[in-house]
């Protein structure tokens, strides 16, 4: 059938305005009206083609990059990361870009990783308060932004490691609130958050700018961070390497954080899940670890969508969409299929012990030939984290009522901040660092 599967009628004003509102529970409504293919017609966007069959999935994943461009369909982060960003590319430079980018995230430097990881881990879980609430998700992201800061960017010096972190998190905090509406990315005159973004950023560019310039100028070939295996190993100029900074920052400070968020609010609701846990870390193992954060990462999807933008037509579910269009393969709708995963909304971690989890049924780091660069990096350091905080503290949830997901611009988060209360702390005991495959 040529064109667009159906969808629904509203305004194309009101359905952004309901996206923006209640996506989660606006995407279960028309998925049982219309079924796992529908369109929506979003203001400020362009229209969208949801797609939740896992069978159509594999078919877009497994399609020709070159016709389904993954790049355009991430064009709402260009405003933070910058057009030369490795999210932002199609076609051969993508793969060249993914190419360079790739050796940073695996094998033996994640020794290395994994000491910083728990080092700045443990910093932050001795400065929390014992017997008081506070939310753990802001805690989480100062852990993340850290590592970025000294693995990534490679910032020893304190104070201009602790002045990079300040400005980061204001970039992104003012960044966050308008990125979703295009129509406010303007200055209005020299106010508004837009205007304040834009002078932010250039400190942290300044600050960037001269981090990439030392590299340069003063190579080190002991250096472990990321940006000095990229000046000293790659021909990427000054602004290409200052957009994949940024990407590393986008991609995996806020992601990473809130996944790991996810997990603690997750798991202290689920007693019978926090007792075998921490017995099982208590003993060296880290098995059931990896099944909780899967669990948590399906029943809470920090993003909704993995977008494909056509450039010919193609054939999903009996429908020919026209080039041009945009396929968003819905993280969350397949992560509640009830044939997947029985009971999809329990939050159940032995399944996946029983059965790994499908390619095209798990998907918090996408797919195919655009899987996420630094899923496991990711992975690895929400394992590091995570065993610190489980194998240190005695916690416990400061309300018995679950978290709802908020919006945060492309992240749903914990509405509350995932607030915890720490009854104990026992001290910091460095284990050793399993080196992933």
């Amino acid at each position: 059938m040529e064109g667009y599967p159906p969808g629904p009628r509203l305004p194309r004003t009101l359905q952004g305005l309901r996206m923006l509102a209640t996506e989660h529970r606006m995407l279960e409504r028309y998925r049982r009206r219309w079924g796992d293919v529908f369109t929506l017609n979003l203001w400020p966007f362009e229209r969208l083609v949801v797609v939740s069959d896992p069978a159509e999935v594999k078919r877009i994943f497994q399609g020709d990059p070159h016709e389904l461009h993954a790049g355009e369909g991430n064009r709402v982060l260009e405003p933070l990361v910058g057009s030369e960003s490795v999210l932002l590319l199609d076609d051969d430079e993508h793969l060249r870009r993914r190419k360079l980018l790739l050796p940073a995230f695996h094998g033996e430097r994640m020794r290395v990783y994994g000491e910083l990881m728990r080092e700045i881990a443990d910093a932050e879980i001795d400065a929390w308060p014992l017997r008081s609430e506070f939310p753990v998700h802001a805690s989480m992201q100062r852990i993340t932004l850290r590592v970025i800061v000294r693995a990534v960017f490679g910032v020893e010096d304190d104070a201009r490691a602790l002045e990079l972190e300040e400005l980061l998190v204001q970039v992104t905090e003012l960044g966050q609130r308008v990125l979703m509406v295009p129509p406010l990315q303007r200055d209005f005159g020299g106010h508004g958050p837009w205007y304040r973004v834009g002078q932010v950023g250039e400190r942290v560019d300044a600050l960037l700018y001269d981090e990439i310039a030392r590299r340069r100028s003063a190579p080190d070939a002991d250096a472990t961070d990321i940006l000095s295996m990229l000046v000293a190993g790659s021909d990427l100029t000054d602004e290409q390497l200052r957009d994949e900074l940024m990407t590393l920052l986008v991609a995996g400070h806020e992601t990473t954080a809130t996944g790991m968020s996810w997990v603690v609010e997750r798991v202290l609701r689920h007693p019978p899940v926090h007792a075998r846990l921490c017995a099982e870390l208590a003993d060296g193992e880290d098995g059931y670890l990896d099944c909780v954060i899967k669990e948590a990462l399906r029943v809470r999807p920090v993003i909704t969508y993995v977008m494909r933008t056509l450039k010919s037509p193609m054939d999903v579910a009996g429908y020919t969409i026209p080039t041009g269009a945009t396929l968003g393969t819905s993280i969350l709708l397949i992560h509640r299929r009830a044939d997947l995963y029985p009971e999809p909304y329990a939050f159940r971690p032995e399944r996946f012990e029983e059965s790994p989890p499908d390619t095209y049924g798990w998907l918090p780091f996408g797919g195919g030939v655009r899987r996420c660069l630094g899923a496991a990096f990711a992975g690895f350091e929400m394992k590091q984290v995570l065993t610190q905080v489980f194998g240190r503290l005695d916690l416990r949830v400061a309300d018995p009522r679950p978290e709802r997901q908020a919006r945060r611009a492309i992240t749903f988060v914990p509405a509350r901040g995932a607030r915890v209360v720490v009854d104990a702390r026992v001290p910091a005991v460095a284990p050793a660092v399993p080196i992933p495959a």
